[in-house]
């Protein structure tokens, strides 16, 4: 539960805040003891980051900051394992949910497909009732009606040309 992740998180906390005090005394102590025991062909590595060192030594000395980049960096460590090491559930849950999105996807687009389909018989249908009626309307004595019929000829030409 939740109660076992912030107890996790506040003992990596401490632990942190430990080593950054031990640092930091360590560092004070050590500060004069590198100067001359280089390597001459490596000296100007150490000399350069002996100067790294110390500009990052006086920057944070805010501790309202500092607790706020330890939150970010254990925050970012975390999910940086996350990402790197996944677990055998992890991957079976990734695919499934890949799997799953891929037939919503397919099924949206069956979906589709068969509402055009539906719509141009719906379509289709209705031209046909209507040359249906055209065609089959009669005179007063019950014989067809060849005026109308001549005239839906006339306009099924006009369309297709």
């Amino acid at each position: 539960g939740r109660g076992f992740a912030i107890r996790r998180k506040q003992k990596i906390e401490r632990q942190y805040r430990k080593l950054l005090k031990k640092g930091r005394k360590v560092h004070s102590q050590q500060d004069n003891q590198f100067t001359d025991t280089y390597p001459e062909h490596l000296k100007h590595l150490y000399l350069a980051e002996e100067e790294m060192l110390k500009k990052r030594r006086r920057a944070p000395d805010d501790s309202v900051l500092s607790e706020e980049k330890l939150n970010k960096a254990v925050e970012s460590v975390m999910t940086e394992g996350k990402l790197k090491k996944k677990t055998s559930n992890q991957k079976a849950k990734e695919e499934y949910e890949k799997i799953k999105a891929e037939r919503a996807r397919k099924k949206e687009e069956a979906e589709k497909r068969k509402q055009q389909r539906e719509a141009a018989q719906r379509l289709y249908k209705q031209k046909k009732m209507e040359a249906y009626k055209i065609l089959s309307k009669k005179t007063k004595r019950g014989q067809p009606n060849l005026n109308l019929q001549m005239e839906f000829l006339l306009q099924k030409i006009q369309q297709n040309t």
